[in-house]
């Protein structure tokens, strides 16, 4: 058990998944994880922040793929929404706009629409909701040089 967490951090869940898997009695397990979380070897909450500040960085993921991130890793719901609410919109508005100006950088001479359509399309995977891409989409295609009037 120790050795998965040396591996990397997991949540609650996962280590009792693991547990599970190894034939570990629940309650056996159960009691386990509950001595592990009381001295600090377990932590949700700072597991949480940990994986919404790795994921913002290295992929620049939006709140809602996070939450849905969380989840698949078996953080409880409290836990998921008190540590999302510490992103603003504005923090995820200008995250949006560098991936797309990043993105648009790739597509130099390409129509305007498919450009848009590509950067809608990496915004979405990315957990961003279509008013806030669309927008963003709208201001980097008006900011770009290649389609500044001469």
């Amino acid at each position: 058990m120790l050795r998965q967490l040396t591996m990397a951090p997991r949540s609650r869940r996962q280590l009792a998944d693991k547990l599970r898997q190894k034939g570990c009695d629940d309650e056996v397990a159960s009691r386990v994880l509950d001595r592990m979380e009381e001295v600090g070897l377990i932590d949700d909450g700072a597991y949480a922040q940990m994986l919404v500040r790795s994921q913002q960085t290295g992929r620049g993921l939006a709140r809602g793929a996070l939450r849905q991130e969380l989840r698949r890793k078996g953080v409880d719901d409290d836990t998921v929404a008190a540590t999302l609410e510490d992103i603003n919109d504005e923090d995820e508005r200008e995250r949006a706009r560098a991936l797309a100006e990043k993105k648009m950088r790739s597509m130099h001479g390409l129509d305007p629409t498919v450009q848009a359509r590509r950067m809608a399309g990496m915004l979405a995977r990315k957990g961003y909701s279509s008013s806030l891409s669309w927008a963003v989409i709208k201001e980097v295609i008006a900011d770009a040089p290649e389609h500044q009037p001469d």
